[in-house]
């Protein structure tokens, strides 16, 4: 079977690619594509070549440049797709009308696994002869619709209000965390894995980039003041200033890392504060 990830994250689509090798050793990842510019391109290009041609396909909804259904929208695209999100239940609910199914994020082996398990029986239920290669020829299997994108865009626009990532899943070998994000105090970023820290100064690795993450938390929450601190407002216990306009936050928990506003961040920090 031949898959498709879309996914802009590096270690969840690695993390996908490994349970998948863990479920059927044969399957093969033909592309990994980051953003839509690129899977618009490479399905294009893979219609005019049918050497691998595509099962199905595994799409998170947020990639670098936009959001996933556009390239369902561009493409007329009619693979069947399994989606993988960070967004609440009330959103994806939405998804299981049109696609396979849907996947939270991080990514479950079971449940991963029972996906597929659903795909493999609705093929061969449209298609039985997808499984009997010397079976007689059989008329062409309807295709997987293609989602209401209309319906879908709207659901993924709620009110700003309720639209933010309320809790997150984290594994670390066989244990599981369920984290409250009111909990956190920050996030900040070591060795390009993202971390979480609890008020109770708790350090859990997340799968998400600090990019991806002021895209899921509320901005009156917390703010990004710089390329390695994501912070919210109660972590920060003082401010104070250095020369040339810099700003040195403490935080609390403590960081092990000395905590500066980036200069061109200064500006925006300031209004947050006062908001």
């Amino acid at each position: 079977m031949n898959v498709v990830i879309l996914e802009d994250e590096r270690l969840t689509a690695q993390r996908l690619e490994s349970l998948l090798k863990k479920y059927d050793s044969t399957i093969k990842v033909v592309a990994t594509l980051p953003s839509v510019e690129k899977a618009v391109d490479w399905f294009r290009q893979q219609e005019s070549d049918q050497s691998a041609p595509v099962d199905l396909v595994f799409m998170d909804i947020h990639l670098q440049d936009g959001l996933a259904f556009r390239v369902i929208e561009q493409l007329k695209l009619t693979k069947p797709i399994i989606f993988t999100t960070a967004f609440d239940e009330y959103l994806l609910q939405a998804f299981k009308v049109n696609s396979i199914d849907y996947l939270l994020k991080p990514l479950n082996y079971e449940e991963l696994a029972a996906a597929i398990d659903k795909f493999k029986s609705l093929r061969q239920q449209y298609n039985p002869a997808a499984a009997e290669p010397s079976a007689p020829s059989a008329p062409p299997a309807p295709p997987i619709p293609v989602p209401d994108l209309d319906a879908l865009l709207r659901m993924l626009n709620p009110p700003r209000e309720t639209s933010y990532k309320e809790r997150f899943m984290v594994s670390v070998g066989p244990r599981i965390w369920s984290v409250e994000t009111a909990d956190i105090a920050y996030f900040f970023l070591d060795e390009r894995i993202s971390f979480l820290v609890t008020k109770e100064g708790t350090n859990l690795p997340v799968e998400y980039s600090l990019d991806k993450l002021t895209q899921l938390l509320d901005p009156k929450q917390y703010f990004r003041v710089n390329r390695q601190f994501l912070v919210s407002l109660p972590a920060i216990r003082s401010i104070t200033a250095y020369s040339a306009g810099k700003l040195k936050l403490e935080l609390e928990p403590k960081s092990r890392f000395e905590v500066f506003v980036s200069g061109d961040r200064i500006a925006d920090f300031k209004e947050w504060l006062g908001k």
